[in-house]
């Protein structure tokens, strides 16, 4: 199920827009952008900066761009940040404005998998050169499952989570669009029009 509000959009721009993926922890939202990355070669990850450490798999300027927090500090003083925020831990995480318009500039289409807040400030600044979309579960029963399914909750963090997936929700309204994720595959397809949609 589709709640839209279709975004205006010039046909052959001369630079990129932006697509905005929102969802609460467990709707799916990570799947979602790793197939839209596949299926549109013109469409480009923003890449966020943060304080937290890489993990032994990660390279830096590909998973993240990891600063200490000085450089993160320098950053945020200088507005470099198109948006930023703290969570649990004491760990930033944000996304540099002269990353994204690099690749803009080149034509590239840049797709943001964000938090609600920073989306909504990312919205704000494109206005209609920026497509967003919420990806709701479709209870939060189903959500709840989806996270114990997982098997990296403890009951602590569990709650932490649905509670920030409850504050989240309770933005869907202020995106373009709301996409009910009940069935993967059918909220691919949807998702899938409307960022094709979009990019034409």
């Amino acid at each position: 199920m589709i709640q839209n509000n279709p975004a205006t959009s010039r046909r052959h721009p001369k630079k990129g827009k932006v697509i905005i993926l929102v969802a609460p922890s467990g709707a799916g939202k990570t799947t979602l952008a790793r197939r839209l990355l596949n299926d549109f070669p013109n469409l480009k990850f923003s890449v966020s900066a943060t304080t937290r450490p890489p993990r032994s798999h990660e390279i830096d300027g590909r998973d993240y761009h990891f600063l200490s927090s000085e450089q993160f500090d320098e950053a945020v003083a200088n507005n470099e940040f198109l948006e930023w925020e703290e969570f649990y831990g004491g760990k930033r995480y944000g996304t540099l404005f002269s990353e994204v318009e690099n690749e803009l500039k080149k034509g590239y289409f840049v797709l943001f998998d964000i938090e609600v807040k920073g989306a909504l400030n990312v919205k704000a600044r494109y206005g209609d050169d920026a497509l967003s979309v919420f990806i709701k579960p479709p209870s939060d029963k189903v959500l709840v499952e989806r996270l114990r399914n997982r098997g990296t909750e403890t009951d602590e963090s569990l709650q932490l989570r649905l509670d920030r997936a409850r504050m989240e929700l309770s933005f869907a309204d202020r995106f373009d669009n709301v996409i009910i994720n009940d069935d993967l595959e059918h909220c691919y397809r949807e998702l899938q029009r409307l960022v094709a949609s979009f990019m034409n």
